[in-house]
């Protein structure tokens, strides 16, 4: 993949990946513990029509580490490096955390946005919903295995040890994911600040972040020029999006498009690249 990294200077400095001039340019943003590379599934066929860059957000992949981790400071980000990078309106697509950022960022900067397709974004899932559930279970365990470090295998081994609250009893992550999988998740640790999920984890992370607000400020930029897509993993088998606020999203917006992916999980892009594609192009044509 003919991909090339820059650094984006500031502060936080910033990594980010560009492919060639193909097309009309798509910035993808990734999920929170991930890094720009979580896109390299569905990369070949995008490379090819479109102009990608791919941002590693603060405290991720080769990105510097940040005071503060709350979703306003990754748009915050997301805004300074669109508005200084492009002289156009772009497409934005984004993953979980990154799906809720392109949202932020068509909020603020609507301007610089021509589409947005939102990928499973969890909004209150990991807010004030979090208590008690498998993502609190996962997310402790992340960061502890984040902050202790070690080789990637030993990475491997202690994700799939991770305990979740499954069907009134525990299951081992390892039970749940594919080997590939986990040590994928490993690699992304391994260059991840722990203090990344903290806000999360004591339930601060959606602070300042006003899901109606922004609703209300996209869907004024909808009537004109910025239509959305929402691809939505099943709640029932791992998907972070709740029905209710994927009604909440449709009530708000006119120019919306919604494609469910029933049994998926919260990875759509990674288990599902052909059919996420295949919805990307229908609505991009």
């Amino acid at each position: 993949m003919s991909l090339t990294t820059q650094e984006f200077h500031g502060s936080p400095t910033l990594r980010f990946a560009e492919g060639p001039a193909s097309g009309a340019p798509l910035l993808l943003l990734h999920g929170v513990t991930r890094c720009w590379r979580d896109w390299e599934p569905i990369l070949p066929p995008l490379l090819r029509e479109w102009r990608v860059i791919a941002l590693d957000q603060r405290g991720h992949g080769a990105s510097a580490h940040a005071q503060s981790y709350l979703v306003t400071d990754y748009v915050a980000d997301a805004v300074r490096f669109v508005r200084e990078q492009f002289r156009e309106p772009i497409t934005v697509m984004g993953h979980s955390l990154g799906a809720m950022v392109a949202a932020g960022l068509a909020a603020q900067a609507p301007e610089c946005v021509r589409a947005l397709i939102l990928e499973d974004p969890p909004f209150h899932t990991m807010g004030r919903r979090i208590p008690g559930t498998s993502w609190e279970a996962q997310f402790v365990g992340m960061r502890e295995i984040a902050r202790r470090g070690g080789t990637e295998e030993e990475i491997t081994n202690a994700l799939a040890d991770i305990r979740l609250p499954v069907g009134g009893g525990f299951k081992r992550l390892g039970e749940l994911r594919s080997h590939a999988s986990l040590r994928w998740s490993a690699e992304c640790l391994a260059q991840l600040d722990p203090e990344v999920l903290t806000p999360v984890l004591e339930g601060r992370w959606l602070e300042g972040y006003n899901l109606p607000d922004i609703l209300a400020c996209i869907a004024r930029i909808t009537r004109i020029t910025c239509p959305v897509l929402l691809l939505q993993a099943d709640p029932s088998t791992g998907g972070a999006l709740t029905d209710a606020d994927t009604e909440t999203m449709s009530a708000a917006l006119s120019s919306f498009h919604h494609v469910p992916f029933p049994g998926a999980g919260h990875q759509l892009h990674r288990d599902h690249p052909e059919a996420v594609l295949h919805a990307l192009q229908k609505f991009a044509t």
